[in-house]
């Protein structure tokens, strides 16, 4: 009797274990041509992507991850050095991903779900866009105006496309919503601090998400998003300049200290001996993405030979320019009063974007309207 009553606790145990045992989702395949690479997998979280687990491939370049189920859908990304895989996950399925380097991120299968092959659609387009408006600012030349249209004329065609058959189609699913965060040179694409039609994008995802997943953190960030976006589309207001004579120094130019994304300050006379850009723009604009493109050209040109570029974000929503910011490799600062940003009042900025030279005495070259041809002026001061 003893020995049958120790047998019904041991398998009472048991099934108790099994019910609390959390569900788990597969994550495996085969990646040829990587054998002794390491392959990481990445959690691609609200604000930040972390490793959670790893393997090193052999010759048969096979691999088996698990993952937690998620209470709502989950983004994943399979890396090799920069070939990348991004995949989602949203129940206790077992995705088949199968690749080969080098062209690990272009050219792989998936099976196990619909949503992941439109995701792959997804993610091939914005690659597409990428090379294109690159192949543009790599030709810009002296037509840095023509080439930021010709860009934002790639960029609105891309997102009229998302929308109409990623986003609007079914605005529940997980390609949808990593489509209102995809970026181009840094910069958000959508962005709901912009044109009430992507704030209509965000408003729609959020409403289905709320939906389905009211408690997914996921659900509470989009949300916010959109309520802000309603919220920062507002008409401009008057700036008060008489506070801002102190900032006046004995030098040809008006000093700006300001906080980067760090929260360390960033003066814009410490770059004397530098040529500098002063660059005051706003990440949410819909040029931005174009432009930012276009700056890294030439910061990854001349950053060696001496060039910084300071740039003063006039973006209202902190967190997004934080957000926006965080791969940027030049200075790049906000002023908490923006968008009424003071400083720029005093540069007498009046529209967006607008920049300024400055050679390495500190002194006030030229602004944009003067500049025929950008990259000839940046080496002819860098000579100087």
């Amino acid at each position: 009797m003893k020995k049958l009553q120790n047998i019904l606790i041991l398998t009472a145990l048991l099934v108790a274990a099994s019910c609390t045992k959390q569900p788990m989702a597969t994550i495996e395949g085969v990646i040829t041509e990587a054998n002794e690479k390491t392959l990481y997998l990445d959690f691609l979280g609200v604000t930040k992507a972390s490793v959670c687990d790893s393997a090193k491939l052999d010759a048969n370049g096979s691999f088996r991850f698990q993952v937690p189920a998620p209470e709502c859908f989950d983004f994943y990304r399979l890396r090799i050095g920069k070939e990348m895989i991004y995949l989602s996950v949203d129940s206790t399925e077992t995705l088949r991903v199968d690749a080969a380097l080098p062209t690990m991120s272009i050219a792989y299968n998936v099976e196990g779900s619909e949503d992941n092959l439109m995701l792959k659609k997804l993610v091939h387009k914005q690659s597409e866009l990428q090379s294109n408006v690159l192949k543009v600012s790599r030709n810009a030349g002296a037509e840095i105006g023509t080439a930021s249209q010709r860009i934002d004329t790639l960029v609105a065609n891309y997102k009229k496309e998302v929308r109409m058959e990623y986003i609007y189609p079914d605005p529940g699913k997980p390609y949808a919503y990593f489509a209102l965060f995809q970026r181009l040179g840094g910069v958000h694409i959508f962005d709901p601090n912009l044109t009430r039609d992507d704030i209509r994008c965000f408003a729609a995802v959020a409403t289905n998400m709320d939906l389905f997943y009211p408690e997914a953190e996921r659900t509470r960030n989009i949300k916010g998003i959109a309520l802000n976006g309603m919220k920062n589309i507002r008409p401009a207001q008057p700036i008060d300049l008489s506070a801002l004579q102190d900032k006046i120094v004995e030098t040809s130019i008006i000093d700006i200290a300001l906080p980067d994304i760090d929260g360390a300050t960033r003066r814009l006379t410490d770059l004397k001996g530098k040529v500098v850009m002063l660059d005051f723009t706003v990440y949410g604009h819909e040029q931005s993405a174009a432009r930012i493109i276009i700056l890294r050209e030439l910061y990854k040109k001349y950053a060696d030979e001496g060039l910084e570029i300071y740039q003063v974000s006039l973006d209202s929503n902190e967190h997004f320019w934080k957000t926006a910011a965080d791969n940027i490799p030049w200075v790049c600062v906000r002023d908490s009063e923006a968008p009424y940003n003071q400083a720029a009042n005093l540069y007498g900025v009046r529209e967006l974007p607008t920049y300024f030279l400055i050679n390495r005495a500190n002194e006030l070259v030229k602004r944009d309207t003067a500049v025929k041809d950008l990259e000839a002026e940046i080496q002819q001061l860098l000579k100087e």
